[in-house]
């Protein structure tokens, strides 16, 4: 059985930066988390292939259990809280509980998806992992989220903890559920709209629970996780990639919106946490078009397409047009919501629903990423 790759929220550009410019404070926690990062996936390739006992077997039943790793290592850690229980309390426990409930809502709920793999799966998720963790992951079983800079003096810290976020719960556990469809591999443009579903579908979890319509909403991924300390408003921006954040320690937001400034590098395993802004600003034109609710069309849209079409090496133009292709299956050809997909990708530089396809742009798969912060060849947001 092949492992999936630790999937982690921060893109290690992020890190890179605070190795560079923070304090020495922050710079040593940076490396740390690496380290911790790069442990994690060690143990992850070493890991027996055997399937974990009871993740599955729960049909169209929300079920949930949170554990506490109570700042160690050792996964899932000490159940604290399971389905029907009252809340516990803890702020971390009860927002790991109430997010992975809000994420299997939208898919179950909106989509008719029974859990992340379709089968029933239990959300299992821990919380105060390792101390002072600046990430949260999915690990191909189950959630896991760090504390953020507890462990550093107020006026330092950049991250509270990870579960402060739903839109980080529900792009998190969309990584499973993309592992379970189209299994797209992490590199390059695949990578990057590996990242763009959980984007898109972290946000439609916030916008549901919210009852906020597509132009009432925020589209910022990570709302909350930044402490006043950094001048930001998330990690990412779907509406206008690039502006998420501006910071003399984080750096500045490096997503491009349009295929004329698509980012060709080997970091990050190829700009999967930086091109990802280009898919991500096609969804947010779509669903604005459309109007209402985006979970209801736009996010249909993207949700079958992600089921039924889209394959592991997808570029950017392939599942555009598979996504154009759905949006007639389910609309009409050239309804209002399939001119809408033409015009979404159109505005990023991708033409759909034409008989000459662009090319993607050059790559360099046997380019080796950067080494520097010992996280660039395998984590995921």
């Amino acid at each position: 059985m092949k492992h999936n790759p630790l999937l982690c929220i921060l893109p290690p550009y992020m890190l890179d930066n605070i190795q560079e410019n923070g304090t020495p404070e922050q710079q040593q926690k940076a490396t740390e988390n690496a380290l911790m990062s790069a442990q994690i996936r060690e143990q992850r390739e070493e890991a027996p292939s055997e399937p974990p006992p009871d993740l599955a077997g729960v049909t169209a039943a929300l079920q949930r259990r949170v554990y506490t790793a109570n700042n160690g290592s050792s996964l899932p850690g000490s159940l604290v809280r399971a389905e029907g229980a009252p809340p516990s309390g803890d702020a971390a426990v009860d927002e790991a509980y109430d997010g992975a409930g809000a994420t299997y809502n939208l898919y179950q709920q909106a989509y008719q998806r029974d859990s992340i793999d379709n089968a029933g799966m239990i959300l299992d998720s821990t919380v105060h992992y390792q101390r002072g963790y600046d990430n949260a992951f999915w690990n191909g079983q189950q959630m896991v989220y760090g504390d953020g800079d507890e462990d550093l003096p107020e006026s330092q810290r950049l991250f509270n903890r990870f579960t402060i976020a739903l839109d980080v719960i529900g792009h998190e556990l969309t990584h499973g559920v993309t592992q379970f469809t189209a299994n797209l591999v992490y590199s390059f443009q695949p990578g990057a709209l590996n990242e763009s579903f959980s984007d898109v579908f972290g946000s439609l979890v916030k916008q549901r629970l919210r009852g906020q319509t597509a132009d009432q909403a925020d589209w910022i991924i990570g709302e909350g996780l930044f402490t006043s300390n950094v001048n930001g408003v998330g990690i990412r921006s779907m509406k206008n990639p690039g502006t998420a954040y501006d910071d003399p320690v984080l750096g500045k937001d490096p997503q491009p919106a349009h295929m004329d400034d698509y980012v060709n590098t080997s970091s990050d395993n190829g700009g999967v946490h930086i091109n990802s802004g280009i898919p991500n600003k096609a969804f947010y034109l779509t669903a604005v078009e459309i109007g209402g609710f985006a979970w209801e069309k736009a996010g249909r849209i993207w949700y079958v397409a992600l089921r039924d079409h889209i394959q592991p090496t997808s570029s950017f133009q392939q599942a555009a047009s598979f996504i154009y292709t759905v949006a007639g299956d389910l609309y009409g050809a050239n309804s209002p919501e399939q001119l809408a997909v033409v015009n979404g990708w159109a505005g990023v530089g991708i033409t759909v629903g034409s008989t000459t396809p662009q090319p993607p742009p050059e790559e360099n798969p046997g380019c080796l990423p950067s080494l520097m912060g010992l996280f660039r060849p395998s984590g995921r947001s």
